[in-house]
């Protein structure tokens, strides 16, 4: 459940249980996500002022397990004539920046100044002195402005002895590195793309690394799996100047409509690749029938990687989820809220489906995935909260996030022909 600053545990309609949402207005990417001292920091793209989008600042929020959320005051604000666009914070232990002290390290927000009448954009600093609750603007900003009106989303770490940001040239399709020594002089490495799909602007990057391979995720807007927005993954090497890919093959992160923005905490425990994204999709997000709040964000996951497949396993919630598991080659369940509301998921002619067509709105939006997975039975984990329903299948290589709209919520489980080894919680079995 969340946690708002009184207290309440809001239950509005269509008000996730254990998903992230704010207590009020409109909110879209996840930025600057860090672990320190026990606690994981999720700033988001906030709109303080209403339902829509603008005015766009850092909401902040914290929590000890990545599901039980306290919403903090804004972090860092817009003003009249700029927007506090997507990036990424971290941790400076070493103090590089000269922010704070090896004592009291700072942690510094790396973020892109949009402004208003679309000009320009460029990077930005700021830093806080009291673990991530403050934070002052740099007096130097930006400390990186090639004067580029679509240069955004920079994500920051530290990788052999220097900081290593990877950033957006979003209508080039392409993703530019840069290093610093401080996060404040930035140097010009490399670039790469376009590859793959380049249907949208190019936005909010992520390198990751996962033993001698990198993965490099890559989101997009339209251009997305089925419509509107979605993220595109590259593997391949890192050589400590440019990211070489093994190939330009289209790899999905999420076969869904509403996975996007997503990226990984810095400084997690046991260097743990734990990804969380923004629960709607560009198409209609501004549509979405919640009120006071409009969003959430995904479940978070951690990344590893398998072959040349990302694996996504949801992290445990305390309190665990309603869901449920089965196998099968041919056959499907239904989830539902009566017997006109429902999700059917399942495998028909060596495919599987994805079916929310009852248990949509009126919104314009594409209600049925479909994706080929060969001739093998499938292990499929279905996780269910109010407004969503998130797919995990074949050892989670497949991905498949989607909103959902019903009354109350998902919680009868139908089973049809051909299921294996169904378990389930949190859900009643419909006889």
């Amino acid at each position: 459940m969340i946690t708002h600053p009184s207290g309440e545990l809001r239950n509005e309609k269509f008000r996730p249980q254990f998903h992230f949402t704010p207590t009020r207005n409109w909110m879209n990417d996840p930025n600057g996500l860090f672990y320190y001292k026990g606690k994981y920091h999720l700033f988001f793209q906030h709109n303080p002022r209403a339902i829509d989008w603008g005015n766009m600042s850092w909401g902040h929020a914290v929590s000890t397990d990545l599901y039980n959320w306290q919403e903090l005051p804004i972090a860092i604000n817009c003003t009249e004539t700029t927007g506090i666009f997507s990036g990424s914070a971290v941790v400076d232990h070493n103090n590089t920046s000269g922010f704070g002290t090896k004592e009291n390290p700072p942690i510094v927000a790396i973020y892109t100044e949009h402004h208003n009448d679309e000009s320009n954009q460029s990077q930005c600093l700021a830093y806080s002195l009291d673990e991530g609750l403050t934070f002052t603007k740099y007096a130097g900003n930006p400390v990186l402005n090639i004067n580029e009106k679509n240069f955004r989303d920079p994500k920051v770490q530290w990788i052999d002895g220097q900081w290593l940001m990877t950033v957006a040239l979003a209508s080039d399709f392409k993703i530019s590195f840069y290093s610093s020594p401080n996060l404040i002089e930035w140097t010009h490495l490399s670039d790469f793309g376009p590859a793959a799909e380049i249907g949208g602007v190019w936005e909010c990057p992520d390198l990751i690394q996962f033993g001698e391979k990198w993965v490099l995720l890559v989101s997009l807007n339209p251009g997305g799996y089925q419509i509107g927005s979605g993220t595109q993954y590259f593997i391949g090497q890192w050589t400590g100047t440019e990211f070489i890919a093994d190939d330009t093959t289209t790899r999905w992160l999420d076969y869904g409509r509403d996975n996007y923005a997503g990226v990984t905490f810095s400084n997690a425990p046991d260097d743990k690749k734990i990804f969380l994204g923004w629960m709607s999709n560009w198409h209609y997000a501004s549509k979405v029938p919640t009120n006071p709040w409009r969003s959430a964000m995904t479940l978070p996951r951690e990344l590893s990687l398998r072959g040349d497949r990302l694996i996504q396993t949801p992290i445990n919630c305390p309190d665990g989820f309603p869901e449920v598991s089965f196998t099968t080659q041919e056959g499907s369940i239904k989830i539902s809220e009566n017997e006109n509301r429902y999700v059917e998921i399942g495998v028909h002619n060596k495919t599987l489906f994805v079916d929310t067509s009852n248990a949509w709105n009126e919104l314009e939006a594409p209600t049925r995935q479909e994706i080929a997975v060969g001739d093998h039975t499938l292990d499929i984990r279905v996780i269910i909260d109010r407004g969503s329903i998130e797919l995990f299948a074949d050892g989670g290589a497949i991905s498949v996030t989607n909103l959902v709209f019903v009354d109350t919520h998902l919680s009868a489980i139908e089973v049809g022909e051909g299921i294996s080894a169904l378990a389930y919680s949190g859900l009643s079995l419909h006889a």
